[in-house]
């Protein structure tokens, strides 16, 4: 058998930032892909640079991103002061939705505002859906927040916890509305975001540069975990570890563990991202769009050309679906074509090159059941020198940056 001090569960930003920011050199990350990156992978295809899906950089932390930077030397990073409204109707509305409620037509508008007045006297939410009743009213409720969410988690909101999205839902009182009507202040967590011309690998590739090379085991995946012995059993061979650093779905590592737990605590969506390049250019002056309508296919589609501002239209259009859904690719995309020509984003553009995946698991369900779960079961975990780490290890609603940030702190907590 043989032996590791740290062994990593993942190639993806997590993995990697662990193995790199580790003081032993005693390490080994599996990855069961072919490639490192995770969902962070790029796909160059026919002239377009596109990712699995939209992956903008949000740094919040100057060093981290001066830390990426130095080990990119010879990529060009744009910083991009991000665009993006909403479809509604025949307008196009700024994003976030109620603080913008005044570029409705005066009717809907009228109805907004009462409602958001009013909805201050309601009580305690108990869950997500409450929430935007409570704290927005029924109009800007059921024109975005419920529509729009809805068609992102795939799921019943009102089973979501209240702060499901954290730091990431922007949040806005009376005040802050009525005064954006005159003076506009749409700031949010990624008013910004900065993006390499080689696409969301050469991230990866930075922070894989510090990991050596022989480190990493690619096409191993973990298949088993025997948790007093401190073995994984791999599709190799088995090793004996001190301390796993796992960035895995975290009820798939319960699984691997053989750990008993409430497996309904966890659900989560399937997101279905086409990337799409097109004969020539479209819209500018915008990188996001949210579509609302249920009638559309999609919920987000993202202007990768609008970055680098490239001469022909490139997309990332994403779907959500519930995690037990059978997913039809091809009859997917005939649909997303024709939604893209309905909402005027295409105009007889050509199709000339695309590219499929299905992110799987996409958004974590984060339940009041989920949390309790997760945390009683990381404390096991940890007791036999396994951390789950990362937006699917932690069962969170994360950026990439905050998983860099855990991982490093995660690590500078071991011995050397």
């Amino acid at each position: 058998m043989e032996t590791c001090r740290h062994l990593i569960v993942g190639a993806g930003i997590t993995g990697l930032t662990a193995a790199a920011f580790l003081r032993d050199p005693d390490y080994l990350v599996l990855e069961a892909d072919t490639q490192i990156g995770g969902y962070c992978k790029t796909i160059k295809k026919e002239g377009f640079v596109w990712d699995y899906s939209g992956h903008f950089f949000h740094f919040k932390h100057p060093e981290v991103e001066a830390w990426l930077r130095k080990r990119m030397p010879k990529q060009d990073i744009r910083v991009v002061e991000k665009k993006t409204y909403i479809a509604y109707g025949d307008r196009k509305i700024d994003f976030p939705f109620q603080k913008n409620i005044h570029q409705l037509p005066q009717a809907e508008f009228i109805e907004c505002l009462y409602d958001l007045y009013f909805a201050s006297s309601q009580g305690e939410a108990a869950n997500f859906k409450e929430m935007l009743y409570a704290r927005f009213g029924r109009g800007i409720a059921e024109k975005f927040l419920i529509p729009y969410n809805e068609k992102l988690y795939a799921c019943d909101l009102s089973t979501l916890d209240k702060d499901a999205m954290g730091r990431f839902f922007p949040h806005a009182n009376l005040t802050d509305i009525v005064r954006n009507m005159r003076v506009a202040d749409n700031a949010s967590y990624n008013a910004t975001f900065t993006y390499p011309e080689g696409g969301a690998i050469e991230y990866v590739n930075a922070i894989a540069s510090e990991v050596h090379p022989h480190n990493i085991a690619l096409s191993e995946a973990l298949v088993g975990l025997d948790l007093r012995h401190r073995v994984a059993r791999t599709t190799k061979r088995e090793i004996q570890f001190e301390r796993l650093v796992s960035s895995a779905p975290f009820p798939k590592l319960l699984k691997l563990a053989g750990l008993a737990h409430d497996e309904s605590a966890f659900s989560w969506n399937k997101v279905l991202v086409f990337n799409l390049g097109f004969d020539r250019k479209g819209a500018r002056d915008v990188h996001w769009m949210y579509y609302p309508n249920r009638a559309r296919s999609f919920y987000r589609i993202g202007y990768y050309d609008n970055i680098f501002d490239t001469d022909r239209m490139s997309l990332y259009v994403e779907l959500g679906f519930a995690k037990d859904a059978a997913i039809d690719v091809e009859a997917s995309l005939a649909r997303v074509l024709a939604d893209l020509e309905a909402e005027g984003v295409t105009q007889g553009h050509r199709l000339v090159a695309h590219h499929s995946v299905v992110m799987d698991p996409a958004y974590v369900h984060i339940t009041r059941k989920s949390i309790a779960e997760h945390q009683r079961l990381s404390r096991i975990l940890q007791a036999h020198g396994i951390y789950s780490a990362g937006r699917y290890g932690g069962w969170t609603y994360c950026s990439i940056e905050d998983n860099i940030v855990e991982a490093k702190a995660l690590v500078a907590n071991f011995d050397p």
